[in-house]
């Protein structure tokens, strides 16, 4: 066989463009994902609609990748296994701390700008936090911003410690499941994300008759929809303006808007979260 300089270039410049077109291809794929702060059917209900709109203003595949925790979505994100995902303020910081600030916040709803969170109960003895002293309670996931982290900061400031003045605390892994922990009796008091309790009663998902709020929170910055620093600017962009297009005036923009309790989405910025984080240190949940 003769040897020939030019049919081997060739060959090497074919198999460099079939390698940078399978490249570009992969990259075609955003891969999206959500703290599982709700039951995983849940989550992807929430976002089929959003997903498919994204994927029209994007002209890319988007893929919603459920996990199993806070952490997962932490990692997946910090670890180059997720493109975007959708974090509540203290799981936003720890992403920061784990990546050295290589995340970017994009944006967030205008109810985030001013969260809050709400604590339950069945007993007729509990109308106030102070009530709580000797009682038990559960919270959301451990990550939780809304169900964890800020419900323990008020508590702290109102100068009860729930890991000594309380008979015991309890962590449901969800906002729903904190609702359900309640209800049934599991606990005397829960701790939660104000959207969920109110879509629940919407949805007729509680008995208010039973299970009532007797304490909510000063407000707070809370959600945002994250990407990694390494993102390239023009994507960045497309997916913020895609976000910022969504009009609730559009059927399909109330669609998406109503499904994330939004009622429009907003730009954001990571100084937005100083506070979070500052409330995850002084509550030894991030290191000082």
């Amino acid at each position: 066989m003769t040897f020939s300089p030019l049919r081997t270039l060739k060959t090497l410049i074919a198999a460099s463009l079939m390698f940078a077109a399978a490249h570009s291809q992969a990259q075609q794929v955003l891969r999206v994902s959500a703290i599982p702060d709700e039951a995983p059917t849940e989550l992807q209900r929430k976002f089929k609609p959003l997903g498919e709109y994204l994927e029209k203003k994007l002209n890319m595949k988007v893929e919603f990748t459920p996990v199993t925790d806070y952490a997962a979505s932490v990692e997946g994100l910090v670890n180059h296994k997720l493109d975007m995902v959708w974090f509540g303020g203290f799981t936003f910081v720890q992403a920061k701390d784990r990546s050295k600030g290589q995340v970017v916040p994009l944006v967030q709803r205008v109810e985030d700008e001013k969260f809050r969170s709400v604590f339950i109960t069945t007993s007729k003895n509990i109308n106030s936090l102070q009530d709580l002293k000797g009682k038990t309670l559960s919270f959301g996931s451990e990550s939780s911003t809304s169900g964890h982290l800020m419900p323990r900061s008020f508590l702290l400031a109102a100068k009860i410690d729930p890991d000594t003045d309380l008979k015991r605390i309890a962590f449901s892994g969800a906002h729903d499941a904190t609702v359900a922990a309640v209800a049934g009796g599991k606990v005397d008091a829960g701790a939660l994300n104000i959207s969920v309790w109110e879509k629940l009663i919407e949805q007729k998902k509680v008995d208010t008759g039973a299970v009532r709020v007797f304490y909510t929170t000063p407000p707070y910055f809370d959600y945002n929809w994250t990407v990694r620093a390494d993102m390239p600017a023009e994507l960045k962009k497309k997916i913020t303006d895609a976000f910022l297009a969504l009009d609730s005036s559009t059927p399909e923009g109330k669609a998406i808007l109503d499904l994330q309790r939004a009622t429009k989405f907003i730009p954001t910025k990571a100084e937005n979260y100083v506070n979070i984080e500052a409330a995850a240190r002084n509550a030894g949940l991030l290191q000082k």
